[in-house]
């Protein structure tokens, strides 16, 4: 899942990459030049420079700058505006918010976003975060990055012997594979009055919801973390073993277990497009607070 958006701010980030995946073509003109450079340098006195550039950098004021990102800022709250006009909301988030059973706490300015329910004497909650979605982008430009110089490192006699075959399967890999979902963390606790709380660490990405971990705590406030005791007290907890070394029957009831609380297709659909909506609500809400301080 990538947005217009997303592409339209990695535009930058992928110049860059483009710039210097060439630059180490050019290092050795690069160093001839220097080389020159350098020996005329020596060949001829020192000059002192006539003038101070920091009269330049004096000519242009503050106000010209603030104005300038005033501008930039401006420009780019036009864009993310059109973009949320003309995008309208997912039918997985519509139809999730209008007929799931969860409520959905968001609170503006902050990443995570908690679902909770109540299922018979069960109290459940579900929490994400939109850095997910951040540290996704963070990844693959570090992919990028890698395979341009892997890329750079076949250009020479060696990449000449790749088959016409091998580049005809390159591209329809690359054609027939359509990009997946952005993997979400999902923190899914459920609680017994008196019984504890189980914590089941998932991920949802292309409409389904894959089991990591499961923990069981006598004291449900362990699940939550909400202070550093809690947080300390549930890591010297015995973690049980990983859910994928289970019976495969164990494994295949628990997952039932969750998606009659809920935990189901329809949720793992409606979590990446709320994440990624709810990005473009905060990173607009970032745009607007930091243009106001500038322009105060």
């Amino acid at each position: 899942m990538m947005s217009l958006r997303a592409l339209a701010r990695s535009a930058p980030r992928a110049l860059s990459r483009a710039s210097s995946s060439t630059m180490g073509r050019s290092t050795q003109s690069a160093m001839r030049t220097i080389a020159k450079t350098q020996s005329a340098a020596f060949l001829r006195p020192q000059q002192a420079s006539a003038f101070s550039t920091t009269l330049f950098r004096r000519a242009a004021t503050s106000s010209e700058t603030d104005e300038e990102l005033s501008a930039k800022l401006a420009s780019e709250i036009e864009f993310e505006q059109d973009v949320k006009e003309n995008e309208p909301m997912p039918a997985s988030i519509k139809d999730f918010i209008e007929n799931g059973p969860f409520e959905i706490q968001d609170t503006p300015g902050k990443e995570d976003v908690i679902l909770t329910r109540t299922y018979g004497n069960e109290k459940i909650t579900v929490s994400f975060s939109i850095a997910d979605l951040h540290n996704y982008e963070q990844e693959n430009d570090m992919y990028d990055e890698d395979g341009a110089l892997a890329d750079e490192e076949l250009d020479g006699p060696k990449s000449n012997q790749r088959s016409e075959a091998d580049e005809e399967a390159d591209e329809e890999d690359l054609g027939g594979n359509a990009e997946p979902d952005v993997p979400v963390r999902l923190t899914i606790v459920v609680e017994k009055p008196s019984k504890g709380a189980l914590t089941i660490e998932a991920v949802a990405q292309d409409g389904a919801v894959v089991v990591e971990n499961l923990f069981y705590y006598k004291d449900a406030k362990l699940a939550h973390g909400a202070s550093p005791d809690a947080t300390h007290a549930a890591q010297d907890a015995y973690p049980g073993p990983p859910f994928g070394s289970l019976d495969e029957d164990l494994q295949v009831l628990m997952e039932r277990y969750l998606e009659d609380r809920g935990i189901t297709q329809a949720l793992a659909a409606f979590v990446p497009e709320y994440m990624d909506m709810k990005e473009q609500r905060e990173y607009l809400a970032w745009l607007n607070n930091v243009k106001g301080f500038i322009d105060a």
